[in-house]
């Protein structure tokens, strides 16, 4: 009786987010006979709907076409249905495929935008287990590990805590010593884990945020490394851990290592209220985690320690830092969030600000709260973990369809400007290595099991091949590739802390590696890349092929995870395949990926 895909731009244009002020034209055809008109009901979130008779506005073969234009006039997350009568008078409700109502992101577009990540390469570096090079300077109670290619600590100490104080060396001049090999992948922004003075060696338990800790260098090595860094073309952004501090802190002081009273000596502390203390003596944590008391997010003195002219923000962006990755951004209220990106741009307009969120950040709902992550004034990009599952899926379990729904849902709901800057990830300090994932089955539970297991034999050469499809999607989907350390080098490991193993210098899989560095030519060699349109071309038994471009020159991408070669037909396509000349076909073969340069006749269609 009717015809609506929102994936099409016949039905929806534009397809995407809409900038405000704008307008959204919405087409559906109804089939002649069967329904007597329809309306559209729309309604911003959280607000009561409104409902409009759409407009006769053509005919399609035995469709007649009804139109109505949405116009917004002020950012938000907008839904909307139709409602299409029918001969015996009755009304059908058209809702989504997945039964909800349609979304649309009508965002104010910043004042600036940080285009420099367009197109561009991010390494995401655990400082401690990347290279070490400098003079080791550890705080009281760190453990030094002279054994590089050890496994990290993991086991409780006799009072049942996992302290994470075991040290490896890694440190800024390691880095600064490794720039021309991450120049070498392409690298144009460094993601650091957080370097701010702590206890432990990932240092999300901050004690000091005015300080570089020791281990690593201190203030002035961090500076250098800015400065060898710019002078590379490579920017240096940082993991801002705003949400909770260390129980080893100078701000809460539990064990009285800090000569000024902190806030568990009491109300005496300055920074007392900058915690929430209970009845019971116990205080507010981050996930009941003790040694991660939380912050108090509503309280006007700590903001303004992290947001003043003169505060934490403003003093490392004066040091030389291109943007912020923001820790467990979901428990930032917008109270927090707003002036915290605020005073980020005061200082530096083309800074990157990147939110850790875990699922679709454009209509994410937090403690009941919805977010506005992406609505103007937050966030330029986030963590694109709903790109990752979907990748896994694909070249692992041949769900390329999967894949196709999730980049669908992310063309139609992020801001373009968004979409270009995603940080693309396969793996993170959180998650299981990528070439574990791609290779194990039944991965075990137990730590004990956890540090011995290895892919090997055919399993480990199943998961490159699954690996290099990966990284090329990674690499040429819209969005900027995040690569964690090793990960280009074939590292493995488990969970954490298994996953934070020291980069294997000197014994680096040749063949990711090389792999990963063409994929770097590749990415500078095509401006595509950059900010060029997305299509998708076939998502069907294991075979993913998309084209990045417009116009004339396209570049196609497809990986095929099938068992089988498959062959794609396009009547309406000339292809001009690398090495090949010209055909009015292309073959996939199983398990690999390819790269192919695409002149294109006619619109791109599956």
């Amino acid at each position: 009786m009717y015809f609506f895909d929102e994936c099409s731009e016949f039905c929806r244009s534009p397809g995407g987010a809409v900038k405000v002020p704008g307008t959204l034209v919405l087409r559906i055809k109804l089939l002649r006979g069967k329904a007597s008109g329809a309306s559209v009901n729309i309604r911003i979130d959280s607000e009561g709907p409104h409902e409009a008779v759409m407009e006769l506005t053509g005919v399609e073969g035995a469709y007649d076409v009804y139109e109505h234009e949405i116009v917004f006039d002020r950012p938000g997350l907008y839904w909307y249905h139709f409602l299409v009568g029918t001969q015996s008078g009755d009304t059908l409700k058209v809702p989504a495929s997945n039964g909800a109502e349609y979304q649309v992101t009508a965002y104010a577009p910043g004042a600036s935008e940080p285009d420099w990540i367009k197109g561009g390469v991010i390494y995401h570096i655990f400082v401690d287990r990347f290279r070490r090079a400098g003079e080791l300077n550890l705080k009281p109670g760190g453990v030094f590990r002279e054994d590089w290619d050890g496994c990290p600590s993991y086991l409780p100490d006799a009072e049942g805590i996992v302290r994470n104080n075991d040290f490896f060396g890694g440190d800024f001049y390691g880095i600064i010593e490794k720039l021309p090999y991450l120049k070498q992948l392409g690298v144009s922004c460094i993601y650091l884990s957080p370097v701010f003075e702590a206890a432990s060696n990932h240092k999300y338990d901050t004690g000091d945020f005015m300080k570089i800790d020791d281990a690593f260098g201190g203030d002035d090595a961090f500076e250098k490394l800015c400065a060898k860094a710019g002078e590379q073309g490579i920017r240096i952004i940082l993991d801002g851990v705003f949400n909770h501090v260390g129980a080893d802190s100078r701000y809460f002081n539990k064990y009285g290592n800090y000569e000024e009273p902190g806030a568990w000596q009491g109300p005496q502390s300055r920074w007392y209220d900058w915690f929430t203390f209970r009845d019971d003596g116990k205080y507010d944590s981050w996930w009941g985690i003790e040694l991660l008391p939380a912050l108090n997010k509503q309280n006007s003195a700590y903001r303004d320690f992290i947001c003043d002219e003169d505060g934490v923000i403003a003093k490392w962006t004066k040091k030389g830092v291109s943007g912020w990755r923001f820790d467990v951004v979901d428990e930032l209220p917008d109270a927090f969030l707003y002036p915290l990106c605020e005073a980020i741009k005061r200082e530096n307009a083309n800074a990157l600000i990147v939110g850790e969120v875990w699922e679709n950040a454009s209509n994410k709902i937090s403690y009941g709260v919805r977010r506005n992550y992406l609505l103007g004034g937050q966030l330029d990009s986030v963590t694109n973990y709903p790109l990752r599952e979907a990748i896994i899926a694909c070249v692992r379990d041949g769900n390329a369809q999967w894949l196709a729904d999730t980049m669908a849902e992310l063309c139609r709901n992020y801001p373009e400007s968004v979409l270009h800057s995603l940080m693309n990830i396969l793996g993170t300090h959180d998650t299981v290595r990528i070439l574990t994932v791609l290779g194990g089955e039944g991965l075990p539970d137990n730590k004990r099991m956890m540090e011995d297991y290895r892919l090997e034999g055919w399993r480990r050469k199943l998961a490159t091949r699954r690996l290099k499809m990966a990284a090329l999607l990674q690499f040429t989907l819209p969005g900027a590739p995040c690569v964690y350390y090793g990960d280009e080098a074939g590292m493995e490991g488990c969970s954490d802390p298994f996953n934070r193993r020291c980069y294997p210098w000197g014994s680096e899989d040749a063949e990711l590696l090389e792999w990963y560095k063409k994929l770097a030519e590749l990415r500078a060699g095509n401006a595509c890349f950059t900010d060029g349109a997305y299509f998708l071309v076939y998502a069907h038994e294991g075979v993913f092929a998309f084209t990045r471009g417009s116009g004339d020159g396209r570049v196609l991408i497809a990986v095929n995870a099938s068992d089988s070669d498959k062959t794609l037909k396009a009547d309406r396509f000339n292809y001009d395949i690398i090495g090949s000349g010209f055909t009015d076909s292309l073959t996939v073969l199983s398990g690999q990926p390819a790269v192919f340069t695409i002149k294109v006749c006619n619109d791109v269609e599956a």
